[in-house]
């Protein structure tokens, strides 16, 4: 009896912990960080900046986008100035990362009066791999003055994810094996 016992507890941590790791389409907060190589304009440099976003509407197949209504955030800084997704000028329509067929585009990002990161300025909402100065309050007047690159840091587990483990490991800490108490005559 106490065997199938056992049996039966390790049976359901092992279900929940590969309930826990193998979900695939388990939603994430995706975390990128960007570095904007300016090679031009005014002040050439390096400058540096993250977001972070939901992925839990993305399906991976053809082109797709994510708002600040899928939880983008954007920290970036630039000429000592800290700029958010809120900076943005069309704000909370913009900014944007675009996805082609799950790998990411390039964000979007239109910060008025200063710099732009996309593709084309023509089109602000196809996100991209270039970095434009903004010389006035005209998208049109812009100079290409570097490039952005793009890596992917940490994904964070939805809680769920999180509690699934946490249980499975308390249910294994708990199944140690007990010692047998001989009693010698």
């Amino acid at each position: 009896m106490k065997l199938a016992k056992d049996i039966g507890i390790a049976a359901f941590a092992v279900a929940i912990s590969v309930a826990a790791v193998v979900k695939p389409t388990q939603a994430a907060l995706v975390n990128y960080d960007f570095t904007v190589n300016a090679t031009s304009g005014d002040r050439p440099s390096q400058y540096f900046g993250s977001f972070r976003y939901d992925d839990s509407t993305l399906s991976g197949l053809g082109e797709e986008t994510l708002s600040v209504n899928n939880g983008l955030s954007i920290l970036f800084d630039y000429l000592g100035t800290q700029y958010t997704e809120a900076s943005d000028f069309d704000y909370p329509s913009s900014p944007v990362v675009n996805f082609t067929n799950g790998n990411l585009s390039g964000l979007s990002y239109l910060v008025e009066d200063r710099f732009f990161i996309g593709n084309d300025p023509g089109n602000p909402n196809t996100g991209g791999t270039k970095f434009y100065s903004i010389l006035s309050g005209d998208l049109l007047s812009t100079t290409e003055v570097g490039t952005v690159t793009y890596s992917k840091s940490t994904s964070i587990p939805e809680p769920m994810t999180l509690g699934g483990i946490a249980i499975a490991g308390a249910m294994a800490l708990g199944m140690k094996p007990k010692k047998k108490l001989i009693v010698r005559l």
